[in-house]
């Protein structure tokens, strides 16, 4: 069978839809699949990279002057256990811009369940909390409880009555056995000098500082067990990407009011202190004494509880943290699509807190696998806007491209002046 030419608007239609379904692949395996799909085609790869520059699908290389803007840093976390999750994917560092991120080990069906995942630690969405705190939900995984089901359990610390009582009940043996693992210091029976922070936390309904308690929480309580433990979880929190909320300030991502600020960390981070390192009463500093017996590696204090760390600490919280407030190992991996190829859901029976990740389509082996950060129903400006108040910059995947050629002027010009905002937050000319 002869082969035929495509036409310039047929080669274009065809790689906008290759790039849009596989926005990872380079110019070679692009052009490679392109023939494999249109196999009655004969296209040399010259010319499809020439139709890919011309449609702006190759990203252009970074001027000196986005190369000193500042974006979250990403490292990779040593020893990741990835069998335990799913043979089905590997992690990849790409480069100091994008970080790391997940490619597939194996093709992956449309529809395919990739792996299931338990929280690192669980700062649940804000009707969840009201409901551990009334007794009502599960201290440990969220899930709502049975009151009247002989399996739950009150906190062990509740039984005090010298202290303020604590609420959380939780699932059943293994549930309280697993809370061990960060609830004792965030239990007012057992660690009253908490109290101020817990209050701190549901009064302003901060989701990175309640997550940074108990990720903090989490990682000293390691440390009495083992140094092997405590080594292990603070490695998976330094590994968590990271931007300073001094860095991200610099975006004006506050201009809503709707973040705390400055005189907000500094009270926060005061709250902290009190609740982890030094409480103010003494009978309070006993009762954290009898906790935490064993004295906390110099690094480890430095990175939590110095007020760069701190900052730092609940950037990475705000960057990590899954849409219903739990923070995820192998989850905050995934890098941002506009068009993901996996979506993340929430519905596993057994607990509430454990996440599916799902195949939206079929994924190819070596391909990145991709979420996405916004909500895909927003406008391109919309979409690029949140990103940017991220501190990612613009967004330049295949869809973003495609959209912002059919923006009008003055939408454009929204989209530069907002970059030139940033730059100049930045000190960048």
């Amino acid at each position: 069978m002869s082969k035929i030419s495509p036409s310039e608007d047929e080669l274009k239609s065809a790689l906008v839809a290759l790039k849009i379904r596989y926005p990872t692949l380079g110019i070679a395996k692009t052009h490679a699949l392109l023939l494999s799909t249109y196999e009655d085609w004969t296209v040399s790869e010259k010319r499809t990279r020439k139709v890919l520059q011309n449609e702006g699908l190759i990203l252009d290389t970074p001027s000196p002057q986005a190369a000193d803007a500042v974006y979250p840093s990403s490292r990779l976390i040593p020893d990741l256990d990835i069998p335990k999750w799913t043979p089905k994917v590997q992690v990849k560092y790409f480069d100091k811009r994008k970080g790391k991120g997940l490619v597939a080990a194996q093709e992956i069906a449309q529809g395919e369940t990739i792996w299931k995942e338990d929280p690192f630690i669980l700062a649940p969405e804000w009707s969840l909390y009201d409901l551990q705190a009334s007794s009502a939900a599960c201290g440990f995984c969220s899930t709502p409880l049975e009151l009247s089901s002989p399996l739950t359990l009150p906190c062990p610390g509740a039984s005090s009555s010298s202290q303020p009582h604590c609420p959380y009940r939780f699932c059943n043996r293994l549930c309280l056995s697993r809370s061990a693992k960060h609830h004792p210091l965030l239990c007012p029976s057992q660690n009253p000098g908490c109290a101020p922070l817990l209050k701190m936390i549901k009064d302003t309904q901060w989701m990175a500082l309640h997550a940074l308690a108990q990720c903090t929480s989490r990682v000293l309580l390691a440390g009495q067990r083992s140094h092997e433990e405590e080594d292990r979880d603070w490695k998976t929190v330094s590994g968590f990407a990271e931007l300073g909320l001094e860095e991200r300030f610099k975006y004006s991502f506050n201009e809503s009011g709707s973040e705390p600020d400055r005189a907000s960390w500094k009270k926060a981070h005061s709250a902290f202190i009190h609740a982890f390192r030094t409480p103010k009463s003494p009978s309070d500093q006993k009762s954290l004494a009898r906790i935490l017996k064993k004295p906390v590696n110099a690094t480890i204090e430095t990175g939590l509880f110095d007020y760069d760390g701190f900052l730092r600490g609940l950037g990475r919280m705000s960057l990590n943290l899954e849409a219903h407030g739990g923070l995820y190992t192998l989850h905050s991996h995934l890098n941002h699509s506009c068009t993901p190829n996996v979506s993340v859901r929430h519905n596993d029976r057994t607990s509430l807190s454990r996440i599916s990740m799902i195949a939206k389509r079929a994924i190819a082996a070596g391909e990145e696998l991709v979420v996405t950060y916004v909500n895909p129903e927003l406008n391109v400006r919309r979409r690029r806007q949140e990103l940017q108040a991220w501190g990612f910059g613009q967004c330049n995947c295949v869809r973003c491209i495609q959209e912002a050629k059919h923006l009008k002027p003055e939408e454009h010009g929204g989209m530069d002046d907002l970059e030139s905002e940033l730059k100049a937050s930045l000190g960048v000319m």
